[in-house]
């Protein structure tokens, strides 16, 4: 029942420092409102202190961080929440995410999280990385369904199955890598696409995202890189071309490949 942004900044690799608080407060000068972190990234201090110094009250700011694979099970998910939210300094974290699917200790860490939820320390859990499997697993044993799966996502890494699954249950699908880090930029069905609208690629790759109703998280430390990601409401994405960058996809990964994990 809460609201989430379809449009945000992810910090991956942005260092604790000066990078990741000018990035955080960059983006929330001009409009962005969700921050996707994770205590894998080593910067949810430097996040927390952004947040904390912006003109934009917390309420308005949706801050999301995650449980990494050294922190499964009930006890020790439940301590590695309360070292992020330390970390992050802040009273609440708007939503919680399981980062990785570990073997053996998915179930007792997602009590844990509903745990968490029900006491409230945190608005909303879910999942990251999680392929249908994975899902199908946790909606047997969950209390509590995921409100997120965050997962890499792109035109060329078009999971169609996955979001069809995840809209058919409430399950609301963010993307990370969207951007494919650049390595797709030169594709030639994107560039056209990109000339016709008058648009980067990158901005093509985002809008398409949002145009499948999938929130989206860029990541990016440079400002006018920030703006540029942000300048995607001003148009739409037509059918045929929706078309053409949906028939783009060959299960192009630039991060790890989650569809192993049993």
């Amino acid at each position: 029942g809460i609201r989430m942004p379809y449009f945000g900044l992810g910090v991956y690799l942005m260092n604790d420092g000066k990078e990741v608080q000018t990035a955080v407060q960059y983006a929330l000068d001009i409009g962005y409102r969700l921050i996707d972190t994770a205590s894998a990234y080593d910067n949810e201090s430097g996040v927390g202190k952004a947040i904390r110094q912006s003109t934009v009250e917390r309420s308005e700011i949706f801050v999301t961080t995650k449980l990494w694979n050294s922190d499964h099970g009930y006890d020790k998910a439940r301590k590695a929440f309360e070292k992020s939210l330390k970390k992050l300094d802040l009273d609440y974290i708007d939503l919680y995410l399981i980062h990785w699917p570990v073997k053996n200790k998915r179930k007792e860490t997602w009590r844990a999280l509903e745990t968490l939820l029900d006491d409230g320390l945190c608005r909303a859990i879910g999942v990251s990385n999680y392929m249908l499997p994975h899902l199908r697993e946790l909606l047997d044993y969950a209390a509590i369904l995921p409100a997120v799966n965050q997962v890499e996502f792109s035109p060329f890494l078009y999971q169609k199955d996955l979001l069809d699954f995840c809209n058919n249950h409430n399950i609301q699908l963010e993307a990370y890598s969207p951007l494919t880090r650049g390595k797709k930029f030169n594709n030639e069905v994107l560039v056209s696409i990109a000339d016709k609208y008058k648009k980067t690629a990158a901005q093509i790759l985002i809008r398409w995202a949002l145009e499948h109703q999938v929130v989206v998280i860029p990541k990016s430390s440079n400002p006018d890189r920030i703006e540029e990601n942000a300048d995607v409401f001003d148009f739409s994405i037509e059918d045929q071309d929706m078309e053409k960058l949906d028939n783009l996809n060959e299960d192009f990964r630039v991060s790890w490949n989650p569809t192993s994990v049993v």
